[in-house]
């Protein structure tokens, strides 16, 4: 890989913005890097090689920030959350009870053999799109939003430590291990930062950062976060659980916002869609288009994603609009495409089909957001 290929990667990934600001359409940003990749990757011209040992290990790198993005946008610290916890907590874990007997049905109807991964992509939620899409109608603070807050962020932390679980092609045991000797890490660097944070010195250095620039609080949080990619590397388990780790460390800590801007440069300018490009050349789409078991696959993994949630949110007193809502779904999906072709436990078709789903799910949303405005436009803010 040489410095043609990585203009022609970032080159696609202008492709997301592209897309995004189309004054109508206006779709997410990953949804145009992954058309660049699949027009340049398997499926379309095959300039770019996905199995380069470079290109992986940067893609490796993008995986790694796009989930430490996922943690450190979850909404920790925000007052009125602790009281949501209830409505959220009973709707997550509804979730989860209607997905398992769901992902053996579209494991089944799918041809689909990991009846398991299919659960945690019907229970899965995205915060980093739910949310901005509740703010954008004024909705994010009310109690209705901070439920489905609540509800999103237990979701996405389930989820994502489950994921390595379901797509492994070794043993569980060795995964889970690898997954403990990490989270026991992250609690660790946790205690040590927010120690840190409270010394005087410490706050000293912070000055001198923001006078003069120095972006000490990235280096801290990228040097969190690659040691934890390193012991989930070393102990063999996924860098998924060590980006997200990461991630969480800062939202619990509360994220500075300079860190906020530093992450979205190094992360949004070259490494996500650097990865979405990757897994985009990956995909498969011909295979997807010949084979109608893959676009059932899809068809079933959409509809039932949005029965699950549905039901989850009446589970939680929550009105269906509302599991419309929570219904997207998309570094999840991303994630466990990313680990089960690296892993061999799906197919560049399978891949596909569960991105496309995906897809559909930001559709379903839009739609859910628009419904349960309603409702709650007159309810009044969560406490706090």
């Amino acid at each position: 890989m040489g410095f043609g290929t990585l203009a022609l990667i970032i080159a696609c990934g202008l492709a997301g913005p592209l897309l995004a600001g189309l004054p109508r359409l206006a779709p997410p940003l990953v949804v145009g890097e992954l058309a660049a990749g699949v027009l340049v990757g398997r499926t379309g011209t095959g300039w770019v090689d996905p199995g380069t040992p470079t290109l992986r290990f940067l893609s490796d790198m993008g995986f790694a920030l796009l989930m430490f993005s996922l943690g450190a946008a979850l909404p920790l610290r925000e007052p009125g959350l602790r009281a949501a916890l209830g409505r959220g907590g009973i709707a997550a874990a509804a979730a989860f009870a209607l997905a398992v007997p769901g992902g053996y049905l579209v494991a089944a109807g799918g041809d689909l053999d990991r009846p398991w991964l299919a659960a945690v992509l019907l229970a899965s939620t995205s915060a980093a799109m739910a949310l901005p899409a509740l703010a954008e109608r004024r909705m994010d603070r009310t109690a209705m939003g901070m439920a489905i807050a609540a509800w999103a962020s237990i979701a996405n932390v389930t989820a994502v430590m489950a994921l390595p679980l379901v797509t492994t092609s070794g043993t569980v045991w060795r995964t889970l291990t690898g997954s403990v000797v990490v989270t026991g890490a992250t609690v660790a660097v946790w205690i040590v930062w927010r120690d840190a944070r409270r010394r005087g010195w410490f706050k000293r250095y912070r000055r001198l950062s923001k006078r003069r620039r120095w972006g000490l609080d990235l280096r801290i949080a990228l040097a969190n976060l690659f040691l934890l990619a390193w012991l989930a590397v070393t102990f063999e388990t996924s860098i998924l659980v060590a980006g997200f780790s990461a991630g969480v460390v800062v939202a619990l800590i509360g994220r500075p916002r300079r860190l906020a801007w530093e992450v979205l440069g190094i992360a949004e300018g070259l490494f996500v869609p650097l990865f979405f490009v990757t897994l985009g050349a990956q995909l498969d789409l011909r295979a997807l288009a010949q084979e109608p078991r893959q676009m059932l696959l899809a068809a079933l993994l959409l509809a039932a994603g949005v029965a699950v949630h549905a039901g989850a949110a009446l589970a939680g007193r929550m009105p269906a609009a509302a599991g419309l809502v929570a219904a997207v779904t998309m570094g999840v999906p991303a994630a466990a495409v990313a680990l089960g072709l690296r892993e061999g436990t799906l197919s560049p078709a399978h891949g596909a089909a569960v991105m496309a789903a995906a897809l559909g799910s930001v559709a379903v949303m839009a739609v859910g957001v628009r419904l349960v405005g309603a409702p709650v436009r007159g309810e009044a803010p969560a406490p706090g």
